[in-house]
């Protein structure tokens, strides 16, 4: 197709603008080819804007732009956009949204790059064939296309809140949980419905850009809280509700993105005490609770669990551990926070497909669930311990990472007066694409760091290539 392709763009030139070009049967016999290639031949001109095809009539020589087209005078734009609004206290509230840490790990790196930036599975560990069925059971559903509930299908709802309450069944009911289209929808719902425009909103320190991106977008001010090897250190997250008057707190007690810590069973009750007496909330983004390693031992329940009084507002997602595309979550509430939650869902999104909850309720109902989970268990274990022995063998003057037993990625501090951004250009360069640290701290970063991701890698071959080239990159900037 691509020989007669090219045939084709060269001949089109003998032909006047607007000129018909001969018939698909008369292509076929000067070349020798099915009328398929012919087909294909002429849609790829067509899409390059050489021809133009008119169903019944064949394929013309497109015609020439009548003149060059001038270039909009978008200059104003600057104006409009750079206007500031201004929160209770008078303080200007930017608009500007950075979402490059975001695009870092959405980003497919070119072929041949090794992808330690991602924040998905590897194709080799999502669950493909299951969710193929699933999708086909869910399509198959009387009223699949139907219009859903508002805040959900039911029996979805109500196996969130049994995932969420864990072993006390019952304290959380399907009533509790609006379904919303992902994780990342949760989070912008729950800024939007608990945090005004101007409001400080606290945050751990580092912390996922997603969600800092989101906290720009809405018109919040994130202040930072530092976190350490057990989570959010509680005497700074009171001295930051005294000092800030917050009346929120967003957070990751499992398997912090992007330090891997878990916030400490002596923390748990503090972060809560401490939360309750500023009148504030606490959002649990729970995003790596399916994404534990075979290695982990009990994993904690959710501060949600031990919150009977409305003040955690809890965040969870079927998508880190399944397909970026099976965007379908769930925030959980009490009280009136819920129905602000809710109301907001509805206004901006109207509701989640429903062909997208039905597949999610017959994935997570089958048999493959569970084997699923325990294969996704074994393949990150195995990952993370070639990716940590990899770096132990190769840069063993670099601080050795926190191992954490869950999540998908290592956060690996770099020499003093390293330029991330400069790293991460020269790493690229090597044939590995990482994510830089600058852009998950919401001020100032102590330190540089990269982040580095071993679950969207195909597995430890590719791992271990990984940070030999993430050592040429080092030895080039001698840095090690």
């Amino acid at each position: 197709m691509a020989e007669l392709a090219a045939a084709l763009r060269s001949d089109v030139n003998r032909y006047s603008p607007g000129e018909k070009l001969p018939s698909s049967r008369a292509l076929v016999e000067r070349y020798g080819v099915s009328p398929v290639t012919v087909s294909r031949a002429i849609a790829t001109l067509a899409a390059e804007g050489l021809v133009v095809t008119r169903p019944g009539a064949g394929a013309f020589r497109a015609r020439r732009p009548t003149g060059v087209r001038k270039a909009a005078d978008t200059s104003w734009q600057e104006v409009a956009l750079s206007a500031e609004s201004a929160s209770a206290s008078g303080e200007p509230i930017p608009r500007t949204v950075d979402a490059s840490g975001v695009d870092a790990t959405l980003a497919l790196p070119a072929p041949g790059v090794i992808a330690f930036n991602v924040g998905y599975l590897h194709s080799s560990l999502q669950p493909e064939r299951a969710l193929a069925a699933a999708l086909a059971r869910a399509g198959r559903r009387p009223g699949a296309w139907a219009s859903p509930p508002l805040e959900g299908l039911e029996e979805l709802r109500g196996w969130f809140a049994r995932e969420i309450a864990g072993p006390d069944d019952g304290a959380i009911g399907a009533s509790d949980v609006v379904i919303t289209a992902g994780g990342q929808s949760a989070l912008t719902t729950a800024l939007r419905a608990l945090a005004p425009p101007g409001a400080p909103v606290l945050v751990e320190s580092p912390t996922y850009p997603g969600m800092l991106a989101v906290a720009h977008a809405s018109g919040v001010r994130p202040v930072p809280v530092p976190v350490d090897a057990d989570g959010v250190r509680p005497e700074l997250l009171e001295d930051a509700f005294r000092a800030t008057g917050a009346r929120l707190f967003i957070c990751q007690p499992l398997y912090q993105n992007p330090t891997g810590a878990v916030l400490g069973a002596g923390r748990r009750s503090e972060v809560l005490r401490i939360a309750r007496a500023a009148g504030a909330f606490v959002v649990e983004d729970d995003f790596a609770r399916y994404l534990v390693h075979a290695d982990a031992g009990a994993q904690p329940r959710t501060l949600m669990a031990d919150d009977p009084e409305g003040t955690v507002v809890h965040i969870r997602s079927l998508t880190k551990c399944t397909s970026p595309s099976l965007r379908v979550g769930a925030v959980a509430a009490r009280g009136p926070a819920l129905e602000r939650l809710r109301a907001i869902q509805v206004v901006d999104t109207f509701f989640v497909p429903r062909p997208l909850q039905e597949t999610a309720l017959e994935l997570v109902g089958s048999p493959a669930w569970g084997r699923h989970l325990r294969a996704v268990a074994a393949g990150l274990t195995e990952r993370r311990r070639a990716m940590a022995t990899a770096l132990l063998s190769e840069l063993p003057d670099l601080p050795p990472p926190a191992v954490p037993s869950g999540g998908y990625h290592l956060w690996q501090r770099l020499p003093e007066g390293t330029d991330e951004a400069v790293f991460a250009a020269v790493a690229l360069r090597a044939g590995v694409a990482v994510a830089p640290g600058r852009p998950y701290f919401p001020a100032e970063p102590p330190a540089p760091h990269v982040r580095l991701s071993f679950a969207g890698t195909a597995g430890t071959t590719e791992i271990t290539d990984g940070v030999r080239r993430l050592r040429t990159a080092f030895d080039q900037l001698g840095l090690v």
